[in-house]
């Protein structure tokens, strides 16, 4: 996993409430387990129409936005299942982090699992973002992870709390099985003595 420490990129504005996983990743691109190639399925039924053409009103089809790493959005972002593609799908898009007010738990938790940093912050201030991020591609949301901070384009500094076990893994890039790996040596010699004392097993 990518480890994540500071973004500066452009933000996309998607100020809708309760997009859910569906919307993110519609249910019929759920048929992998591979975690790329579902960018661009990514919003697949709000970004195309029924003929595959692209929905030019749709704020990721537009020119300012189609390098976008960063989404601003409105509540309760991720509700619905607990599908991983959600993140997966996002992830392989381009985008590293999601700011809203508030993320359906298991969603908000896969973010972490695949490198995306989900941010919370008062409505205040994701509406200064937003307000932002309509800017377009000029204005440059900074995201620093070690000092738990996000930048607006005009300098307006606003903090975030996070775990910090959460943030540790994703300034080290650490999934679950790069959790497991760190152990490898322990992991080793418990095997090793193991085969000492049960070596019928």
């Amino acid at each position: 996993m990518d480890k994540f420490t500071t973004l500066s990129g452009v933000a996309a504005p998607m100020p809708l409430v309760n997009i859910d996983t569906d919307m993110i990743i519609p249910k019929q691109f759920l048929k992998t387990i591979q975690r790329s190639g579902l960018g661009k399925n990514l919003f697949d039924e709000m970004r195309f129409d029924d003929n595959g053409n692209e929905i030019p009103d749709f704020v990721l089809n537009q020119p300012a936005y189609r390098q976008a790493q960063i989404l601003v959005a409105g509540d309760n972002f991720g509700c619905g299942s607990s599908r991983e593609h959600a993140p997966w799908a996002l992830l392989d898009f381009g985008i590293r982090c999601v700011i809203s007010t508030s993320f359906a738990d298991i969603f908000y938790n896969n973010c972490f699992k695949n490198g995306i940093l989900p941010i919370v912050l008062p409505q205040e201030h994701v509406d200064i973002l937003m307000d932002d991020a309509r800017k377009g591609e000029n204005a440059r949301v900074s995201i620093d992870l070690e000092s738990q901070t996000v930048t607006s384009a005009d300098g307006q500094q606003f903090s975030f709390e996070i775990d910090p076990f959460k943030k540790h893994c994703l300034l080290n890039g650490l999934d679950d099985i790069g959790l497991t790996l760190e152990k490898v040596s322990a992991i080793d010699s418990f095997e090793a003595q193991a085969n000492q004392s049960r070596p019928w097993v």
